[in-house]
């Protein structure tokens, strides 16, 4: 699913309870460990996390005046440097979200780049798998005429991780033979249910209007769990995962 067809409207979706028993396995909070811990670990889910998100971070390099192909080298080369062994070693708790630590990070990474322009050209090293093309495509569409790079960068991180969620639950869907029933279903998530009699429903599917509401009211309840969790991987601390919601639907909305 593309970011352009994750409804922007996906906020309505509310979280579920908290659930802090599996918390410690998440991938933020093994990065923080790095010091203490697997480094090769911490390294792989730093990877694993910038995989997802790298998105709104190019789209933040391009609003703050760089061009499309220097946005690129900008981008592989701050990850480049991130995924470093020494920098996990400076990663602390007091560094917070995900999302704020990389974005502060970014920020010192672009003036330091800015202070040696011109001295020597940056490596261009292939690190994470970034899709120009369609980078610069979805970066036409943009609403760059007003939302300023910050705001635009929480809402699209906020996009990056409903996509990925939404991704994580159709592979579940898929493995358990059921694809055909997501596809059909999927509008659930983040549209209108009412637009679609749960008879019509039934019937496209072969199933009874029973056993079609309860596919729904499931699937809807797994994409909560599957939100929370993904929220999760990027805070240090449990009781962050409530505000950062929040704040992401906040983003989602333009407020």
């Amino acid at each position: 699913m593309s970011t352009s067809s994750t409804d922007r409207g996906a906020s309505s979706v509310a979280a579920v309870p908290g659930r802090n028993a599996a918390f410690v396995t998440t991938q933020w909070s093994v990065v923080l460990k790095a010091g203490a811990g697997n480094e090769a670990e911490a390294e792989a889910a730093l990877a694993r996390l910038c995989q997802t998100y790298w998105y709104p971070l190019y789209v933040y390099v391009r609003q703050r005046g760089h061009g499309s192909h220097d946005a690129q080298d900008l981008t592989q080369e701050f990850f480049a440097r991130l995924l470093r062994r020494n920098t996990l070693q400076s990663v602390t708790r007091a560094r917070g979200r995900f999302r704020s630590f990389l974005l502060s990070a970014l920020n010192r990474f672009l003036t330091d780049e800015w202070r040696k322009a011109g001295a020597k050209k940056r490596g261009n090293r292939l690190v994470v798998s970034l899709d120009a093309a369609d980078a610069e495509t979805r970066f036409r569409h943009e609403p760059v005429d007003r939302l300023t790079p910050e705001k635009l960068f929480e809402q699209n991180w906020a996009l990056a991780l409903l996509n990925r969620v939404y991704e994580a639950l159709r592979e579940e869907f898929e493995k358990g033979g059921k694809g055909v029933q997501f596809e059909a279903l999927k509008f659930c998530l983040t549209g209108d249910r009412s637009k679609v009699p749960y008879a019509e429903l039934a019937d496209r599917l072969g199933m009874s209007e029973n056993a079609v509401k309860i596919t729904v009211h499931r699937m809807r309840q797994r994409y909560r769990e599957l939100l929370r969790e993904e929220v999760a991987h990027t805070v240090s601390e449990p009781g962050e995962v409530e505000d950062e919601l929040h704040r992401l639907f906040r983003a989602l909305s333009g407020a």
